[in-house]
């Protein structure tokens, strides 16, 4: 897959891009079968060819390198829930503040981004402390990098903004000014479909 989209401001993909996505997507569930015993492909791959804007927000997770996976099945609203798989927080989506408010405080050495600008423009939810700690069960992720989780609004009022990571077999939840950034800090998403 190219690593931009049909056009920059497009949120389809061309003939090759979405086989090559369903193709990758397909390849990565079947190999990781532990993350969703009991589920099928087929039942899947129809919800992703009738949802094409979710596939091109699924491109887009890939092409961050955020390696995208289903990790669970809503029964209630028959949505299967996909997140960010890759080991370390995606490299595409590193060196970002938390959001534009923050991106806007910084006087100098601004990012080129925020997480939640990013997730917004790629059509994905930032995960949430509890969604990070859930995923932690599915493997090892961040030990050596650091995610931007949603922050509670009463943090976020005071300037803070909340990442999480994984160290001594234990998940950690910090602090840090909503202003900072890290080459070794991104963010995870989630997409429903």
């Amino acid at each position: 897959m190219s690593k931009e989209s049909k056009t920059s401001n497009s949120k389809e993909l061309s003939p090759e891009q979405h086989e090559e996505i369903l193709g990758k997507l397909k390849d990565r569930f079947e190999k990781n079968m532990d993350r969703h015993k009991d589920l099928e492909w087929a039942n899947i791959h129809a919800k992703l060819e009738a949802n094409t804007e979710k596939l091109w927000s699924l491109s887009e997770m890939e092409r961050t390198e955020g390696e995208p996976d289903v990790i669970g099945h809503d029964k209630e609203t028959d949505e299967y829930i996909y997140c960010d798989c890759s080991k370390e927080s995606p490299k595409g989506r590193r060196s970002v503040c938390y959001d534009r408010e923050a991106l806007e405080s910084r006087k100098q050495h601004k990012p080129e981004n925020t997480a939640i600008d990013m997730a917004a423009d790629m059509g994905i939810e930032i995960l949430t402390e509890e969604q990070y700690r859930g995923l932690q069960k599915f493997g090892n992720f961040d030990l050596k990098t650091s995610s931007w989780v949603k922050t509670p609004d009463n943090i976020r009022k005071l300037g803070g903004a909340i990442f999480c990571d994984r160290r001594y077999d234990t998940v950690f939840v910090y602090h840090n000014g909503a202003e900072s950034y890290y080459a070794a800090r991104g963010f995870r998403g989630s997409l429903r479909v």
